[in-house]
């Protein structure tokens, strides 16, 4: 840090206790907010610290960064007594903690931070997440520690007329956090226990010596967000604002305040202004990030390492899966196997391959492939995917390319009532503190804020509802669109009172998060134990741990996530499979017909009532529309029945019964496009016609194939230019390479990943077999597949009558 910097940090007073609305149902400030208002401000520096956790700690961190403002990553943390240090046995329920803020000066603070806060959760007392003296004592290097609000233990101590005590802890925490790195925390919103604490934390911090340090407790950026701030608070209490024994702050001070405004309310103090930015100064974070880094795989004696195991292992898979290996064969292979150990991704490949191969051997049904991954042979081989790729022309390069490096990710469909296992034999073969699942948070979307905020304004539950219904279904819906949308509701605020309340505040809480919960598939495998990398959370409920940091962002932080989901298509037919064996004990689900006439004359006439992917009304009428033939025929109109290129559907159909001719814009196309009767319906298709006509690789392609799906104009504008080039060294026209790009286009946003509508119509195929030729064994497993949807359950109830 340059002079400069470090005195142009230390001129002005810094906001050093600060909730943002990962303060979840507390903190109505989002992160965006409070990088606004510190520009604002003109402040340099801002910390962050949220409630005993951690969930937005790195979001807060990139966007300091952002908007070139110095991140303090902290927490208030929950602690217990210390006449209890020893983590007492489950059972007892002791109310009685203590608020401590914590500040990470670098990165060996920020990894104790972390470590604590984990620690809080996955051993923590009762039903908060809390620490203790033992735990400071051992992880407080790094780290700067203020003595907190009115909550905090030496405030408690003070108020109840223990000033020897809160002398001697105050002590006690200034020896733990040596150097000067402990600071009594004045607070002055106005409240008389302030008024009465605050000159005993002057008297204390003469007496020993303890630096004194001034914030403001903020739960919201303007004054004026307090109202909806309070209503806030109501949804998290779940109770009515007119209740008057409820939970709330007493007043409108707890806001981002400016410098001049903290001044004035400590100029009998300066030296608690001046210290926020001394500690402000202190606090250097820059958190490295490794990346990805994949766990050690264990590989047999015999091999030299992983690539070597995964070659071998990938020959001798081939030979099972080709009756005869060609030497086409063994380029392809070799070829993925360079990429794969070239990018250092053979480890993954191989635990991936391992736990699906422990669930086999356990029984479990996994699905035939899901995504981009069933392009590749070297999966097919392991036994990772189920799909042929070079049957079904599929390419490795939609799943891994070689000029874009990104992670590989295969997504593993289990049996939907077994797929827990898995993750048990996952976390038992790494170690419990190298597998987690992966937080989620809900938050306050259009609809769903102005319910909450409508019960806790007691207006009746069917006005709500009736309110509700003026905002238009949609995931996406805001309420800036509704309003536009539907003049209904600004006419229902016009009436101001209780109404111009309800959509004034949840203006202002729209977007909020509200609660936690974890990713549906979502698992992370450590290298190391994953609190080296991420902060950890333990679920009240389910007890399921998870990482505190979100999805997007723990691939930066050193995790590698795997997708486990759960699929209920394959408890069915694992189910239909059973009832089967008890009369034809040799049947099995891999080896039956792909073109069984049973099952296409089903289809065909729309029969597809719970037939996985085709079971829709829609569906049905295409089905009866389309006749299809084979299951090429099911993979395009399950990748065309989507919105955007469902408008191509009549083109497929009227192409397919000969009703109109197929086309093709370049005779060298029709090797690819045949099987869709000339139209583009697969991404991997807007790829291989880069590919043959301006020349691309494939790689290059998928590139392309990105850009025009993002419709990034100057991007597309660049590759356009790229692209005509390629077409006209190959001798084609420029009016003619123009043609084609514009054609690829549209079908570049539209087109389906045809991998995955292989392995998804393989399932889909699967299930109209069953129900074709073994019905009352179908519509049995189905029966029990539901029980626990009444409405799925009658609904198959009536058709298998």
């Amino acid at each position: 840090m340059s002079e400069f910097e470090s005195e142009e940090r230390q001129s002005g007073f810094v906001h050093l206790h600060n909730h943002t609305d990962f303060s979840l149902l507390d903190g109505a400030a989002p992160i965006s907010r409070y990088m606004a208002k510190a520009k604002e401000l003109g402040m340099t520096s801002l910390a962050i610290t949220d409630h005993g956790n951690m969930f937005g700690a790195l979001r807060f961190y990139y966007a300091a960064k952002d908007a070139g403002i110095n991140p303090i990553i902290g927490c208030e943390f929950y602690c217990n007594p210390p006449d209890h240090t020893e983590r007492p046995a489950s059972g007892g329920k002791r109310t009685k903690q203590y608020h401590l803020i914590l500040l990470a000066m670098n990165e060996k603070g920020y990894h104790n931070l972390m470590e604590l806060n984990s620690v809080s959760y996955t051993e923590g007392f009762y039903f908060k997440p809390r620490i203790d003296d033992e735990l400071l004592k051992k992880h407080n290097e790094g780290l700067i520690c203020l003595s907190a609000c009115l909550g905090g233990e030496i405030l408690q101590n003070l108020l109840e007329g223990q000033y020897d005590q809160a002398k001697q802890r105050a002590e006690w925490f200034a020896s733990v956090f040596d150097d000067g790195r402990y600071y009594l925390e004045l607070q002055d919103h106005h409240l008389p226990e302030q008024q009465r604490t605050n000159p005993l934390l002057k008297q204390l911090s003469e007496e020993t010596g303890i630096p004194l340090v001034c914030t403001n407790d903020i739960h919201y950026i303007e004054q004026s967000d307090a109202n909806a701030q309070d209503l806030l608070l109501c949804v998290g209490t779940n109770s009515k604002k007119n209740d008057p024994n409820r939970m709330r702050f007493p007043n409108q001070e707890f806001y981002m305040k400016s410098q001049q405004e903290m001044e004035e309310l400590f100029s009998w103090c300066p030296e608690a202004l001046q210290n926020t930015a001394k500690i402000a100064e202190r606090c250097n974070l820059e958190i490295h990030f490794p990346g990805p880094l994949l766990p050690d795989f264990e590989i047999p004696e015999g091999f030299s390492d992983t690539a070597d195991y995964l070659r071998y292992l990938s020959n001798e898979g081939l030979k099972d899966r080709y009756p005869e290996v060609t030497e086409e064969l063994h380029k392809r292979l070799d070829y993925e196997l360079d990429i794969i150990i070239k990018m250092q991704f053979e480890g993954y490949f191989l635990i991936v391959m391992d736990y699906i191969q422990w669930a086999k051997k356990h029984g479990i049904p996994v699905g035939p492939g899901r995504g981009s991954g069933a392009g590749s042979i070297v999966a097919y081989s392991l036994g990772i995917t189920d799909v042929d790729p070079i049957k079904f022309n599929l390419l490795f390069e939609r799943f891994l390319n070689p000029e874009r490096v990104s992670m590989p990710d295969f997504d593993i469909d289990f049996c939907f009532e077994r797929r827990q296992e898995v993750i048990n034999y996952v976390t038992e073969h790494y170690g419990v503190e190298r597998v987690a699942q992966i937080a989620t948070f809900g938050t306050l979307k259009a609809k769903a804020v102005v319910k909450d905020v409508a019960r806790v304004l007691d207006i009746p539950f069917e006005e709500s509802n009736n309110i509700c219904k003026l905002i238009p279904d949609d995931p996406k819906m805001t309420l800036a669109k509704a309003f536009d949308q539907n003049s209904d509701l600004g006419e229902l605020e016009k009436k101001g009172g209780v109404y111009a309340e309800l959509f004034d505040a949840a203006r202002r809480l729209e977007g909020l998060n509200r609660h936690t919960s974890t990713h549906a598939a979502g698992v992370v495998i450590g290298k190391e134990k994953l609190v080296n990398y991420v902060p950890l959370y333990r679920d009240a409920k389910t007890g399921a741990i998870s990482t505190q940091f979100t999805m997007d962002l723990i691939e930066n932080c050193g995790l590698v996530k795997m997708d486990f989901l759960g699929l209920k298509t394959l408890t069915l037919i694992k189910h239909t499979e059973d009832l089967i064996h008890k009369k034809d004990p040799d049947f099995t689900i891999n080896t039956i017909d792909e073109k069984d006439p049973k099952t296409f004359t089903m289809l065909r006439k729309g029969e597809s009532n719970a037939v996985f992917q085709f079971e829709s009304q829609g569906m049905q009428n295409i089905l009866k529309e389309a006749q299809p033939d084979d299951i090429e025929d099911l993979v395009a109109l399950n990748a065309l029945y989507r919105p955007g290129p469902m408008a191509y559907i009549p083109q497929f159909i009227n192409c397919k019964l000969g009703k109109e001719p197929i086309t093709y814009a370049n005779p060298e196309l029709e090797d690819e496009l045949k099987t869709t009767y000339g139209v583009i319906v697969y991404q991997e298709q807007v790829m291989k016609v880069a590919q043959i006509i301006a020349g691309y690789s494939l790689g290059g392609a998928d590139i392309l194939r990105r850009i025009m799906g993002k419709k990034k104009v100057a991007a597309l504008e660049k590759e356009k230019v790229k692209f005509i080039a390629g077409a006209k060294a190959l001798g084609r026209t420029e009016q003619h390479a123009i043609e084609i790009f514009e054609m690829l286009e549209p079908f570049a946003g539209y087109g389906f990943n045809k991998s995955h509508a292989v392995a998804y119509s393989v399932v889909a195929y699967q299930t109209a077999f069953l129900k074709a030729n073994y019905p009352a064994e179908f519509w049995a497993a189905n029966l029990t597949n539901e029980m626990n949807s009444p409405d799925k359950f009658s609904e198959y109830l009536q058709v298998a009558k």
